[in-house]
């Protein structure tokens, strides 16, 4: 649930959507969902319906970062694909309105799940929840992005290559110490990156089940949410990224898998997650899969050196939950380059 925050001018917000929202009616009081690290998140109560409201956390941003923006226009593209999300009703660019952009969206009524063991959900339906994470991610990178209106929504080229060089100057902008295994994982990856395979493809960027709403009694996907990373890439980068969450230790906190008897939960083993992907996707097997998962280790333990740089400064969303997602640095960078090693 929402928790009551001061971090949004309601009377800002109330005034701006009454001018550019038809059927809008004030006023507005706002509650900030507690999860999410990077763009706040508030549930508006209106006296016409409540909404969701996504802005750019205030204070100083690394370039490219929190992009709002381009969630906006990703999600508005997919309204009439097989790709379920959120209905998108107006973006504000005009940082001068509540100090940063922000867009606003319907409120879905799904279930979310922070851990994936899926506590309180039997056995049959843990597997059609998972079977159903799995078309939703077909659904994404099938989609056509061109008639999407999404045909420059990311760079030409080879996607690792340039996300490589993307995060690594992330990292850079946001590192507080050194991290030898992220410095020899770096330097891996860099020598590593496979040559460009010709697959180009919609990306969430982060892909997982918390980012799913789902239907509050049944395993339908009623809105794929948090598509910040969103881009044209590789859609292995997606698939690996589920993977790489599963390694990670069970519960809310990690939000993996590992230890879990998957069988016995009813939830498949990565290899057969793989498996039903390719055969949705129409392709026989992927190779290299290592180097993919290494990748995601390394985008995952940037990102979160970006949320502990942003605790530390004081701009984080949940500095303290910040700080301990910083802390899991050393562990990604670990993780990938066993990854790295076994690929």
């Amino acid at each position: 649930m929402p928790h009551a925050s001061a971090q949004l001018d309601t009377d800002a917000i109330a005034a701006w959507l009454t001018a550019n929202l038809p059927g809008f009616r004030g006023p507005v009081t706002a509650e900030k969902f507690p999860s999410g690290q990077s763009n706040p998140t508030f549930r508006l109560e209106t006296s016409g319906g409540t909404y969701v409201l996504r802005r750019k956390p205030p204070g100083t941003l690394l370039k490219s970062a929190h992009a709002v923006d381009r969630e906006f226009r990703v999600q508005k593209a997919l309204a009439q694909t097989d790709v379920p999300v959120a209905r998108m009703h107006v973006l504000c660019e005009d940082d001068r309105v509540i100090g940063s952009a922000f867009y606003v969206m319907e409120e879905v009524h799904g279930r979310n799940f922070d851990d994936p063991r899926l506590p309180g959900v039997d056995r049959a339906m843990r597997s059609r929840i998972y079977d159903e994470m799995n078309r939703v991610l077909a659904a994404i990178h099938r989609v056509d992005i061109d008639a999407a209106g999404l045909g420059d929504f990311g760079a030409s080229g080879n996607y690792y290559r340039r996300q490589i060089d993307r995060w690594s100057r992330q990292y850079r902008a946001s590192e507080t110490e050194e991290i030898l295994d992220m410095e020899a994982l770096m330097g891996w990856l860099d020598a590593n990156a496979p040559e460009d395979d010709g697959r180009r493809a919609l990306v969430h960027g982060d892909y997982r089940i918390d980012n799913l709403l789902f239907a509050p009694d049944g395993p339908e996907c009623l809105a794929v949410i948090d598509w910040e990373l969103s881009t044209i890439g590789h859609p292995f980068a997606d698939l690996a990224a589920m993977i790489m969450q599963w390694r990670l230790p069970a519960g809310a906190e990690a939000r993996g898998l590992a230890g879990a008897d998957r069988e016995a939960l009813g939830l498949p083993s990565d290899e057969a997650f793989v498996e039903a992907y390719c055969r949705r996707m129409g392709i026989a097997a992927i190779d290299n899969f290592g180097f993919y998962l290494a990748f995601s280790f390394f985008r995952m333990g940037a990102i979160l050196q970006g949320v502990k740089k942003r605790a530390l400064d004081g701009s984080a969303s949940d500095p303290k939950r910040g700080l301990r997602l910083g802390a899991y640095v050393p562990q990604f960078a670990a993780y990938g380059l066993d990854a790295a090693q076994n690929a």
